[in-house]
């Protein structure tokens, strides 16, 4: 399987613009820039979007383990909150916290927790990306 993304920018750093896409269509020239990645301005940012499919991965990963116990989760809810930062190397992701709730009828709370874990440590773009990852899981009743 592949997937495919595009990007365009357009200009210098600081006042350029730029518009990315995916194949599939579900973003079509969306706007970034150095203000909506640096500042406060309108439209996404790489970092927004690993963030974004980082939440993702992770919901469908703890789906997938905790079918693997025996158990279906009713819903599951992650954020996630990805720091970046300055460093010597230059700008890096440095930590990505995932916070995650579920509705599991019939799991307790070592099933849920092992569950979780397995799915921080599994979910493709947590195996993918260079910075430490953590993670809260909260099993709702």
């Amino acid at each position: 399987m592949k997937r495919n993304a595009s990007a365009v920018w357009k200009g210098d750093l600081k006042s350029g613009q730029g518009t990315v896409s995916t194949e599939s269509g579900v973003l079509s020239d969306t706007q970034y820039s150095f203000k909506t990645r640096f500042e406060d301005g309108k439209g996404t940012n790489p970092e927004e979007l690993i963030a974004a499919a980082h939440a993702g991965c992770f919901s469908m990963a703890l789906s997938s383990e905790l079918g693997k116990l025996g158990v279906t989760a009713e819903s599951i809810t992650t954020t996630a909150a990805l720091s970046f930062e300055k460093t010597d190397a230059g700008f890096t992701i440095t930590a990505i916290h995932l916070n995650t709730k579920a509705k599991v009828p019939g799991a307790d709370k070592e099933t849920f927790e092992k569950a979780a874990n397995n799915a921080k440590k599994g979910c493709p773009v947590s195996r993918v990306l260079n910075a430490e990852i953590t993670l809260d899981a909260a099993l709702e009743t």
